[in-house]
């Protein structure tokens, strides 16, 4: 960083005897001195030569001292002017610091009391410079603290990719673990079924392999559905056919395990413009978990049931809603179930489940522009709530 040069000085007096005796005085003192016999020939050398340092005569005929001040501070504000006044004449010094001087000393001229002007006018000089290059460097430092935060916010972001790496094999791990055990179980049956010429043990072992296929099928889906940013396929549909259409497809099931599954659907809902399969999907995950619920549920006595329901919301202001609802009594969730359910590869079901399936029912309703709820009581059961907007496609198409 270059620096001011203060042992170069310019002196404007338009009295040659006093000029010719500063500029003796002051190159004594090593100044290279530069010196101008009235204010207009000051501003030339000012302007030419890049000082900093100007000592100037106040009274002087054509530019007066105090307008030279002002010309130099507009020239350049870090310059600092030393006025020389006459013996009593504090109305022009006070002018002279109000705009700007640095100092004023007074006729005659003692060297003693310039050489302590010029010190002060060289430590206001040396400080704006000190003041300048620590600016700058903050500046530097600033930046250095940014590209350093950049780089911090990287590696952390790279951190968090591996963690999530890691924290998905390892959520996916044993889930995965219990999908071989079941294939290979179902082998061993297939193979001693075979081998020992027994149909009911062939059978009951293929079954086995066809289930835990279906367990890799629906898992590697999960993945990509939740992996994959997507945008709803909308098209012309009724909520209620989907509902009708996933509740057929667990009835077996439900019987199977005594769960009483019905719903309870609103006519007048009819058609809306939505992901006909990605609506679908949303509902076999809120009832299968519905389902389970009641089957890990772990009192008896109850007669388990798992209701769906429809109803369409109208406002004014926010348009037709569309709430759907899996309701079931089953097992329940503590406050501190829900507040992790939404979590990562979080899962009620132990190594039964992935936990991905309510984040990818979660992603698909946001998708949709929609909002999912839960409420739940351990051992009473639960409700998850699904609300999506009734829209036409020109609505759609104009919000897009």
């Amino acid at each position: 960083m270059k620096h001011a040069d203060t042992d170069k000085i310019l002196v404007i007096d338009d009295e040659r005897p006093i000029l010719e005796m500063l500029e003796i005085s002051l190159a004594a003192d090593g100044y290279e001195v530069i010196t101008a016999e009235n204010g207009r020939d000051g501003i030339a050398a000012f302007k030419e030569r890049g000082l900093k340092l100007v000592l100037t005569d106040i009274k002087m005929p054509g530019m007066d001292g105090l307008e030279v001040l002002k010309r130099v501070k507009s020239i350049d504000n870090e310059a600092q002017v030393i006025v020389i006044t006459g013996h009593g004449d504090m109305d022009s010094a006070i002018a002279a610091m109000r705009n700007g001087a640095s100092d004023f000393i007074t006729k005659p001229i003692r060297d003693e009391i310039l050489t302590l002007a010029l010190q002060r006018a060289k430590d206001k000089i040396s400080l704006t410079q000190q003041l300048k290059d620590y600016t700058n460097n903050l500046e530097d430092k600033v930046e250095a603290c940014r590209v350093e935060l950049r780089q911090a916010q990287e590696a952390l972001l790279q951190k968090e990719r591996l963690a999530t790496i890691g924290e998905t094999v390892a959520g996916l791990a044993h889930y995965i673990k219990n999908i071989l055990t079941g294939l290979r179980g179902g082998r061993y049956m297939v193979n001693r079924g075979m081998a020992r010429d027994k149909p009911e043990m062939l059978k009951d072992g293929w079954a086995m392999v066809e289930r835990n296929i279906e367990r890799v099928s629906g898992l590697v889906l999960d993945l990509l559905r939740y992996s994959k940013d997507r945008v709803p396929e909308r098209s012309v549909c009724r909520p209620n056919d989907i509902a009708r259409e996933a509740v057929a497809l667990f009835e077996e099931r439900a019987r199977e395990h005594k769960v009483m599954l019905t719903t309870t659907l609103d006519d007048g809902i009819q058609d809306a413009y939505l992901d006909r399969e990605g609506i679908y999907h949303v509902l076999l995950n809120l009832v299968s978990n519905a389902i389970d619920a009641c089957i890990y549920d772990p009192d008896t006595s109850k007669q388990w049931q798992v209701i769906v329901k429809s109803r369409l919301e109208k406002n004014p202001e926010a348009g037709e809603t569309i709430v759907l609802e899996v309701t079931d009594n089953g097992i329940g969730m503590t406050d501190q179930v829900k507040e992790r359910l939404f979590s990562r590869f979080f899962s009620t079901k132990g190594g039964h489940g992935t936990g991905l399936g309510l984040l990818v029912t979660e992603k698909i309703v946001k998708e949709h522009g929609g909002r999912i709820a839960v409420e739940s009581s351990l051992g009473q059961g639960t409700t998850f709530s699904v609300r999506l907007g009734r829209r036409t496609p020109d609505e759609t198409a104009t919000s897009a």
